[in-house]
């Protein structure tokens, strides 16, 4: 099993602490993100770990990882950046978003997960949302888990919030076999919507989100299964996230949130 951490992205809105700094190499608690993730997917017994470089890509280099980069990353995302490691795929990959921090239950987890695609969620988001922005109607996006626990649609943005069962965290996990998949989805987008709008979110495959792949993989008639967590996980998309997270911290609440 290999790790593959995302962080080919610039993080505008993290501008003030990150400077000319990829989000992932953002400072908390003394140790960038990037560095925390690596540090939890060797506790975990995952060695074989991948970063997708982009913006900044000279300002990280940790030991003993493999590096991609994604050189048009200010033209494309995350779909885009995951690509750029596909010479990876021949295992069960763990990916994960640069600027998330997560709790060892929620990679362990998903390393124990067999299905071919795999989306880590949170059914108790709102706890999360009121402490980051004292409401539950904002930065939301549907997710919908049948009987099954199989997510059916996700990645809409501002749904009602009857049309969101739990809220994607930014990390997944595909067997080599689902990766395989995944390709093939892949190459026949990258034909038919290299210019034009290829999924939900109203972009062209090269620009896609990660919820536009998941999607094209659940029309494909594969299941795409919700793993389930409660809480456990902070994000660092603004400087306002910072800024929480570091007075949760002072506060000594953020272990209500995520136990780091």
């Amino acid at each position: 099993m290999k790790a593959i951490i995302l962080a080919a992205g610039q993080g505008t809105r993290l501008k003030k602490y990150t400077e000319n700094l990829p989000k992932g190499m953002l400072m908390f608690m003394g140790k960038t993100i990037i560095e925390r993730q690596i540090e939890m997917y060797r506790q975990c017994g995952i060695g074989d770990i991948i970063v997708v470089k982009g913006y900044g890509a000279d300002k990280i280099g940790y030991p003993n990882v493999k590096y991609y980069v994604n050189k048009d990353y200010a033209e494309t995302n995350m779909v885009e950046s995951l690509m750029a490691a596909r010479d990876e795929f021949d295992d069960d990959v763990i990916v994960s978003y640069s600027d998330i921090l997560f709790e060892e239950r929620i990679l362990r987890g998903m390393m124990e997960v067999t299905e071919d695609f795999t989306v880590a969620v949170d059914d108790n988001w709102k706890k999360y949302w009121k402490k980051r922005y004292g409401r539950i109607d904002f930065d939301t996006e549907s997710l919908s888990i049948d009987e099954k626990g199989n997510i059916v649609e996700l990645g809409l943005e501002s749904p009602k919030l009857t049309e969101i069962d739990a809220r994607y965290i930014g990390i997944l996990k595909f067997s080599s076999n689902g990766l395989k998949h995944m390709e093939g989805i892949l190459e026949e987008a990258y034909r038919s919507y290299e210019d034009k709008p290829w999924q939900q979110s109203g972009k062209t495959v090269r620009k896609a989100y990660m919820t536009d792949l998941l999607n094209a993989v659940i029309q494909s008639g594969r299941p795409v299964k919700a793993k389930i967590f409660q809480n456990g996980w902070i994000e660092f998309d603004t400087n306002e996230d910072y800024e929480n997270a570091v007075q949760w911290v002072r506060n000594g609440i953020i272990d209500e949130l995520v136990k780091l």
